[in-house]
């Protein structure tokens, strides 16, 4: 492999350098890195990678989440063992998957209200090249918000220069079914383009009660190359899945009930647990259009342009009556009609609808002049977000008559109007502006400076009769951010950044919501945005057979925005805490040896110490927050594995031990630390037939069958009644956790052609 000292990106901002005078590149042998775990890189900051070595040898239901679990800092939260689920979480130094910004060929896949990802979502693991996990600071023209936590990046494979096809069939525990199919149409004709298509279709039984996923999906890219390194590419990302909810228990219920905590196995009349009652539908499509060309004296132009559009339910049985109903804060004097009603009360489908649509472009000129490489770009996003909390009639056997919540089909009142707890549009529109220059000092040193400003407005319209109807936010953010990089030699090299971030508070907080007929919370404009200082200090060796990076980071939040998720009247609606100010501070490290031709053992590990640096007001009384460990923030993450391929036999072996995690900010529940163990093994017969790629594997995931709460799914600011600073008793609520998924063994088959 090969080293070029001297080359440097803007901190996050990923634009590889040119080598300066006087660095030179040199050879050396030893065993390169077979699975891409720890990737040659002279970031000036701390970033992790699994390449498509790594991701074949995965069982391939698994999502981008799950696949990124042993790399530093990296604590996944499962609810089911294929990743089919919603039911999930990812958080980053105990920052939490709404403070991860996620690209997938560099279009954002966050969520424009609460800048949640979902990675049952995103594209086929066999279309991934590679996912780099950039724990701290993200890069200066990432189209994200709130990425204090860091950034989660897919690239897809190029289309193939030859025709060709691959087929995958998998079988394996609670009846996995799961078939890929892609094809390659190789170069066409004489126009230069090439393209990839693929779609792939999963079904698998609930791994605990009744119930089953459903998922298809399709991907496609098209690239065309010309020139000296001039590229256009245009990449498609379709889904369309139907998912169970798995619920979430208290501490208590899983104490008391363990893995036999879930939805009724059969409908009984007037009863709200029905597994079917708690199926979410979601379709999704995703756009994405690179393009990178080279103007000529040393000058390219980096343009992306993307589009997205979104919809889905995620509903819950409740009970409605057909009397004493409200719309936001009006009293129904007319009874609304429900067939099959008992005594006024029909048990329904409750829906919470989300219809997104979202476009945006950034656009950077580059300019290599001398020992200055000068950024300036332009980010623009727009956003609509149409969401609705509507009813939906069931029939006598449990089953929703629209498992989707259209509001046509939804329950109306007495005069035609849509009968809804929640009924809002809200648009979204981000402006950003950004320049870097990035300079070389010396041969070995190189300076970066940068500055990005991010305006963004919210505007939307709340639909239910009340005080409120318009609600509008408009911040702006400036985000200096800095690095410096040596090379200590050819193989050595020491980094240091500081990087700030800001998140705006979720567009749920701007809006009223109703109970009884009056107001239950108010909406605000006026909350203060979350606003992020950090720092890393890293040091990189890049060896024939040894490679290693240590990273110290520290952090320092003002208006901490956390992610929560709350019941209202039966739905789990996503809301946000303010947690005060909150200091982190810890070490990732990670190494990956190479012993041999095919044989890679890596290590992992995390330190973190993160504490709440502020009482937190309640009522009218403070609670005794201040020095307690953050919420969902493990001291001690440490991950292992190694994999081993001769050319015919493979495998690999991964564990990770998550240390203890807090749910509640007075520390008065936690769960304790786990551990979990995945095993895979396989052929390649390619050599042994007609030379064409045909593997055999067997994935065990979760081999010991850890019986594990997984994380938290939402957190609580006390477990129990707290006494407050000020003398006066605050109540306790009960967090609620995600249950780790079960064992599973799935064996997979691939054809080329």
């Amino acid at each position: 492999m090969a080293l070029a000292t001297g080359l440097l990106t803007v901190p996050g901002a990923g634009w590889a350098q040119a080598a300066t005078d006087g660095a030179a590149d040199i050879s050396v042998t030893g065993h390169r890195d077979p699975e891409g775990l720890l990737p040659d890189q002279t970031d000036a900051r701390a970033v992790s990678a699994i390449s498509a070595d790594f991701i074949v040898k995965q069982a391939p239901s698994l999502n981008a989440f799950q696949l990124v679990s042993l790399l530093p800092g990296a604590n996944v939260a499962s609810s089911d063992p294929y990743g089919l689920s919603t039911s999930s979480s990812l958080t980053l130094r105990g920052l939490g998957q709404d403070q991860i910004g996620v690209l997938l060929e560099g279009a954002p896949q966050n969520d424009i209200g609460y800048y949640y990802a979902y990675p049952s979502q995103f594209a086929d693991t066999e279309n991934l090249r590679q996912i780099a996990l950039a724990q701290g600071a993200v890069d200066i023209d990432s189209p994200t918000v709130g990425g204090a936590g860091g950034l989660l990046s897919l690239t897809l494979d190029d289309p193939k220069a030859q025709r060709q096809a691959l087929v995958d069939f998998s079988v394996g525990a609670y009846d996995l079914r799961r078939a890929f199919v892609r094809v390659d149409t190789g170069t066409i004709g004489q126009t230069g383009l090439r393209a990839f298509l693929s779609y792939s279709n999963t079904r698998a039984s609930n791994w605990r009660g009744p119930g089953y996923d459903t998922r298809q999906h399709v991907d496609a890219k098209l690239l065309r190359e010309w020139g000296d390194g001039s590229r256009a590419s245009l990449a498609l990302s379709f889904n369309d899945a139907n998912s169970s909810s798995y619920p979430s228990p208290t501490l208590a219920e899983w104490q008391a009930e363990g893995r036999k905590f879930n939805y009724a196995a059969s409908y009984v009349a007037g009863g709200i647990d029905y597994w079917r009652l708690y199926r979410a539908p979601f379709r999704n499509l995703y756009a994405s259009a690179p393009v990178h060309v080279v103007l000529g004296d040393g000058l390219t132009l980096d343009s992306t342009t993307y589009l997205q559009f979104g919809y889905g339910n995620s509903p819950y049985g409740t009970e409605l009556a057909t009397t004493g109903n409200y719309l936001g804060n009006e009293e129904l004097a007319q009874p609304i009609v429900l067939p099959g009603a008992v005594d006024g009360i029909a048990t329904v489908l409750g829906n919470y609808t989300g219809d997104q649509t979202r476009t945006g472009n950034v656009s950077k000129l580059t300019l290599q002049a001398g020992a200055h490489r000068v950024t300036a770009g332009l980010w623009f996003d727009y956003g609509t977000d149409r969401v609705a909390q509507s009813y939906t009639m069931i029939d006598a056997n449990g089953r929703p008559t629209d498992r989707w919540g259209y509001r046509a089909e939804a329950i109306r009142t007495a005069d035609g109007r849509l009968l809804a707890y929640e009924n809002q549009r809200t648009v979204t529109v981000t402006k950003g502006f950004f320049l870097a220059d990035s300079f070389a000092v010396t041969p070995r040193l190189t300076a970066d400076v940068g500055f990005k400003g991010v305006n963004l407005l919210r505007r939307g319209r709340n639909y239910l009769p009340g005080p409120q109807t318009r609600v509008r936010s408009d911040s702006f953010a400036a985000l200096p951010r800095a690095a410096v990089h040596y090379a200590i030699d050819d193989r050595q090299q020491l980094f240091v950044n500081i990087t700030t971030n800001f998140r705006t508070p979720n567009e749920f907080t701007l809006y009223d919501s109703y109970y009884g007929g009056v107001v239950s919370t108010r909406g605000t404009n006026a909350l203060k945005n979350e606003y992020s200082v950090s720092q890393e200090l890293g040091y990189r060796y890049i060896g024939p057979s040894l490679s290693a990076s240590v990273t110290g980071f520290h952090y320092k939040f003002r208006n901490r925005q956390l992610a929560t998720v709350v019941d209202v009247d039966g739905a789990q609606v996503n809301s946000t805490l303010n947690a005060g100010g909150q200091t982190s501070y810890g070490i990732d490290a990670e190494i990956d040896y190479r012993p041999a031709r095919g044989v890679s053992v890596y290590v992992s590990g995390e330190y973190l110490r993160a504490r709440i640096d502020d009482d937190l007001p309640v009522g009218g009384d403070f609670l005794p927050t201040r020095g307690k460990h953050a919420v969902s923030s493990p001291t001690v993450q440490i991950g292992g594995g190694g994999t081993y391929d001769d050319g015919f036999l493979f495998g690999s072996v991964a564990g990770k031990y998550v240390g203890r995690q807090y749910a509640t900010f007075v520390n008065d529940e936690s769960i304790k630390g786990y551990a979990t163990l995945d095993l895979s093994v396989g052929v390649h017969l390619a050599d042994r037939l007609d030379g064409k790629r045909t593997d055999l594997r067997i994935n065990a995931i979760n081999l010991t069958d850890a019986h594990v709460l997984a994380g938290v799914q939402a957190v609580t600011t006390n477990a129990h009644d707290v006494v407050g600073r000020g003398g006066t008793i605050i109540a306790g609520a009960a967090p609620a956790y995600y249950i780790g998924g079960g064992a599973a063994v799935v064996a997979t088959v691939s054809r080329g052609f």
